[in-house]
């Protein structure tokens, strides 16, 4: 299955336009959103630029009701009250959650909103799933992924609100010695600004459309697709 990628948005709005071009213009079948639809540097008065962004990916939701999500630290920031999050806003976040339960009721299946999602051979995160996260927390269980991925989407903020979770560790920036995990999969993640998609150590890193903190591009703003049976992937 070849499957569009949506990166981190952080109030890009335009990025669901571009997303819906390739859905139209290419051949790819499915849609995953790696998460961090929400804040922006400078942004957090702007509710306005919440909602906007938010009924975006709501419309994009009506018309691809089949969407995989991967929930970002910004967005469970709202959902789980972490109200000193870099970012957050008190303004919009009413908005924010009526959005998300709007949201997710366009969806076909609740379970498309989750931490972590498998497509064949492929895992995707926000962040990225790694085996020092697993030996951690489910070390008995690593053998049984299924039972693994299940438990991590039922974690809750005192689990997953750590750096080594897989909606905020770092693998591009830290020398972890155990990497991605499991090894035999594709991880693909966003989270940590790049700039351009690339692949190391089975970790398929796609944040290309963060910015400086003065609105100055960070990475090159393509998009990612990836074969979930070959593992092979490129760019539009």
């Amino acid at each position: 299955m070849k499957v569009l990628i949506i990166p981190d948005v952080h109030l890009k709005p335009e990025i669901f336009d571009q997303a819906e071009d390739i859905m139209k213009t290419t051949d790819c079948e499915g849609v995953v959103c790696v998460g961090d639809i929400v804040d922006d540097w400078g942004c957090m008065s702007d509710s306005m630029k919440y909602k906007e962004t938010m009924d975006r990916l709501i419309s994009f939701a009506k018309k691809h009701p089949d969407m995989l999500f991967c929930y970002g630290n910004h967005d469970l920031s709202y959902l789980w009250d972490q109200y000193d999050h870099p970012g957050f806003s008190t303004a919009a976040e009413d908005i924010v959650r009526d959005k998300y339960v709007e949201f997710e009721e366009k969806l076909n299946n609740p379970e498309q909103m989750a931490i972590v999602h498998m497509i064949d051979n492929c895992i995707f995160s926000h962040a990225g799933l790694t085996e020092e996260y697993i030996d951690t927390y489910l070390y008995r269980e690593k053998d049984d992924l299924e039972y693994v991925l299940a438990t991590i989407n039922g974690y809750d903020v005192e689990t997953l609100w750590n750096n080594d979770s897989p909606i905020w560790v770092r693998p591009q920036e830290y020398n972890l010695q155990k990497g991605p995990w499991p090894k035999e999969f594709l991880n693909v993640a966003g989270h940590t600004p790049v700039r351009e998609p690339y692949e190391k150590d089975g970790l398929l890193s796609t944040d290309t459309f963060s910015t400086y903190h003065d609105g100055r591009k960070y990475g090159n703003e393509k998009f990612v697709w990836v074969d979930t049976v070959t593992k092979e992937w490129g760019v539009f």
